[in-house]
């Protein structure tokens, strides 16, 4: 083969990729190669380039039987990580072809996949592992106890319905992933949507010794959208302000129109929800929309929470191509927008 040819072959890789000779010295690699790993270019042994032990073996395992060999490497830049899946291939001449594959996304959704599964395991046991145990208890001790049977099936109504909440969000953000790239496109008139929340939870607001206050400037401003799903989002973040901005917090609602808005195509509409609470540590910012995040698990669960509301508002703005944006200041409450894009 012709160094012009090794090349053109090298190039039309979408991977990067290199060739190497039988005694596994590089001698040609592609621009994707080269943006990987500079050294690539200089013609050097393989073994000075990439210094990592099982993919050096792996490439010389497969210049020495000639058969097709998988190892991975570990590439570190300035933002995170990487891992490449190598594939090292025999060529005639003696040499070979070494590819490499990005895998670290398919790695990070495998994990966030097995936590996911095991933080539901873990919210489900806990609520069972009570039921089964106060029946065991009504079934024995307590058997002949109205008073005790009167706490423990209190107890259990409450842990059964805390499983049915979760259930219920498993189901909501299950429906959601399902259409996120179908953007809804029916038009809705948002001002009608806070108005209903605002009206559907002003008791929970009374109980709780808060205000609602909900000041649109237009009396009417229409998004396409999946009406319900908005209801979802508002209904979700009015409540997350009442419970846990602590007893007699002030609500406030607002509504306006943008010319533009960071992350949203055109002109759009945002609604902001403020809270005058306790505020939250700017070390749980980020990670507030995470599935099961808790800034406090044991008051969360106190409050009725199954830590996935914030994760389905994220997914139904997202499914309508919009933003969600979150500021909080410790003893000086929260402020969350929604940003939806009126066309």
């Amino acid at each position: 083969m012709t160094e012009n040819f090794n090349a053109s072959v090298l190039e039309a890789v979408p991977l990067p990729a290199f060739f190497v000779d039988a005694n596994a010295r590089i001698i040609d690699a592609n621009a994707r190669a080269v943006a990987l790993q500079p050294q690539a270019s200089e013609n050097r042994p393989l073994i000075l380039v990439f210094r990592q032990p099982a993919l050096n073996d792996a490439v010389e395992k497969c210049l020495r039987t000639r058969q097709p060999q998988r190892s991975l490497y570990l590439h570190s830049d300035a933002r995170q990580e990487h891992r490449y899946e190598v594939l090292c291939s025999p060529i005639a001449g003696g040499g070979g072809m070494i590819c490499f594959r990005d895998v670290t996304e398919e790695r990070q959704l495998d994990q966030m996949r097995r936590d996911f599964v095991a933080n539901v395991s873990h919210e489900l046991r806990t609520p069972l592992t009570a039921i089964l145990g106060f029946i065991e208890t009504l079934q024995g001790p307590a058997k002949n106890d109205p008073v005790a049977q009167d706490r423990f099936l209190t107890t259990m109504s409450n842990e059964a319905s805390r499983m049915n909440r979760l259930v219920g969000d498993l189901l909501s953000l299950s429906k959601v992933e399902e259409v996120s790239r179908m953007r809804p496109t029916d038009p809705v008139d948002l001002c009608g949507i806070v108005a209903s929340a605002v009206q559907n939870l002003s008791p929970l607001a009374e109980e709780n010794g808060s205000t609602l206050i909900f000041e649109p400037k237009s009396p009417e401003l229409t998004v396409p959208g999946d009406a319900d799903q908005l209801l979802q989002v508002v209904t979700n973040l009015i409540e997350n302000a009442i419970k846990y901005g602590g007893q007699g917090t002030n609500v406030t609602l607002t509504m306006d129109e943008l010319p533009r808005a960071i992350g949203v195509l055109g002109p759009a509409v945002r609604l902001t929800i403020r809270d005058d609470g306790p505020g939250i540590d700017d070390v749980h910012l980020p990670r507030l929309t995470e599935r099961f995040y808790r800034i406090d698990s044991h008051r969360s669960r106190e409050k009725g929470g199954t830590g996935l509301g914030l994760a389905i508002v994220k997914h139904i703005i997202n499914r309508h191509r919009g933003r969600l944006e979150i500021e909080s200041v410790l003893g000086e409450g929260t402020e969350i927008s929604v940003f939806l894009p009126i066309n």
